[in-house]
């Protein structure tokens, strides 16, 4: 039988947007997110919502594989999400037993607020 594990974050889009008008926003950019998605991001009307949205959803996949024993620590870079074709977020892992996951989320923003569920199946 596969095991689930969940994960859950929220994050403040203040804070995101704050970081990115400062001086370290390039770097966090950099450190967190891939070129793609701050791509992705950029192009959006309010990217602060989209980057704290996929900040909120990589600490949620990061609690995941943690509570799954997969992973003890995973660089954010390891993580990707970018939608598909109809704007659904698509979790892209690069670590070495990604074929043992399958892994779901769920993002949500409104105003100052981003949420994000992960699912997370281990594969047994």
């Amino acid at each position: 039988m596969d095991e689930i594990f969940i994960g859950t974050d929220i994050v403040s889009v203040s804070r995101i947007e704050e970081i990115l008008i400062s001086d370290q926003g390039r770097r966090f950019k950099e450190r967190v997110f891939s070129t793609q998605e701050i791509s992705y991001c950029d192009k959006k009307a309010n990217p602060a919502i989209h980057y704290a949205g996929r900040f909120a959803a990589k600490e949620a996949i990061k609690k995941s594989l943690l509570s799954s024993r997969l992973s003890t620590n995973i660089p954010m870079q390891a993580m990707e999400i970018l939608p598909d074709d109809q704007g659904a977020p698509v979790v892209h892992l690069h670590i070495d037993n990604r074929e043992e996951v399958c892994c779901k989320v769920s993002i949500a923003h409104i105003d100052q607020t981003a949420i994000a569920f992960a699912i997370l199946q281990k594969v047994l």
